[in-house]
């Protein structure tokens, strides 16, 4: 059997390199040896309001397949009942766990007013441009205040300009989108939403990206738990089966590993399904579903939101400070 070796170079030092098997020409006792120069990038996306039990019994061909060679976990939200770190099961809150790292008793962030959110816990968009100010970063979002509210983008309490690209404030276009009783106008803004990150990140592969559709959770709300929920479910998959379909591309025809993570926000309420905010296992059970696979055991232990900024971080290879480090309640759950 030849002897094989692989040289790896870093692209900067501050970058991991992943492995990808070189393609060797084998003769007798010949080996090739090949330098690769891989660039990570990462997109996660939020889709809202889904609990475990429904996303499990619902047709998800897109979801399916992109966690087919990764994983799908069961995760929580919520913090610990009972304790300093118990969050309530709402949007925003949701969010910004994922955004910090953190639970509601640091990040600042109680209910959707967002009314006066601690940005002394940086964000991962802070903390991507902290590291290397030459990342490109995007948001695509049916909801605005992400951007305005949540990372505070352009507040230099905030940390000022993070984010190069952004797709939002649609739902404030009532010439273009109407609004209706039956929040059609947010199912065609997240269409919307969900095609402009596909095409973006095809043709220009922006190193993070966040994407983040509301309707289900409006579905939620307005039927509870039925048809109409799973129908939105599906709907949702076939989105987030275009913006898979770029990243599959994207990686086809460049030197990059990308990394997606797609979750949800908070579960539903078990009677009807149609509310939220509690401390039930319901509405604390969400899920997480990525394609990575150097998944830990983390992964496999019920992870919590407060886990995918660490391991998107290690994806990245970003080096962040300690005192922002040492802040965070989540721990990677990618080695």
């Amino acid at each position: 059997m030849p002897n094989i070796s692989i040289l790896l170079t870093l692209k900067t030092i501050t970058r991991f390199v992943f492995f990808i098997p070189p393609v060797f020409i084998l003769s007798a006792c010949i080996a090739s040896t090949t330098q690769v120069e891989i660039t990570p990038k990462a997109v996660f996306i939020i889709v809202d309001g889904i609990p475990a039990d429904v996303i499990e019994k619902t047709h998800t061909p897109f979801i399916d397949e992109l966690a087919k060679n990764g994983g799908y976990a069961r995760s929580y939200v919520g913090g610990e009942i009972g304790a300093l770190t118990q969050s309530p099961t709402v949007s925003a809150v949701g969010y910004n766990s994922l955004l910090t790292g953190t639970w509601a008793n640091k990040h600042n962030v109680y209910d959707n007013s967002i009314d006066d959110p601690n940005y002394q816990y940086w964000d991962i968009f802070r903390i991507t441009k902290n590291a290397d100010p030459t990342l490109n970063t995007a948001l695509f979002s049916t909801w605005e205040d992400n951007r305005t509210r949540l990372l505070g983008d352009g507040l230099k309490e905030a940390g000022g300009n993070k984010i190069d690209y952004y797709f939002d404030g649609f739902e404030h276009d009532l010439k273009r989108f109407p609004h209706d009783n039956s929040r059609e106008y947010i199912k065609n803004i997240d269409r919307l939403v969900s095609q402009e990150s596909a095409r973006y990140l095809i043709e220009q592969g922006p190193d993070l990206s966040w994407v983040y559709l509301e309707f289900t959770d409006d579905v939620g709300h307005m039927f509870g738990d039925g048809q109409e929920l799973s129908e939105a479910v599906n709907l949702m998959d076939k989105n987030i089966g275009e913006i898979w379909e770029a990243v599959k591309n994207r990686e086809r025809q460049k030197n990059e590993h990308w990394l997606v993570v797609v979750t949800t926000d908070h579960g539903r309420d078990a009677t009807t399904g149609k509310s939220h905010g509690g401390q039930s296992d319901r509405e604390r059970t969400t899920w997480i579903a990525t394609n990575s696979l150097n998944l830990n055991q983390n992964f496999y232990n019920a992870p919590a939101i407060v886990d995918i900024l660490p391991s998107i971080i290690n994806h990245l290879g970003l080096i962040v400070p300690s005192e922002i480090s040492d802040q965070f309640d989540g721990h990677t759950f990618i080695d």
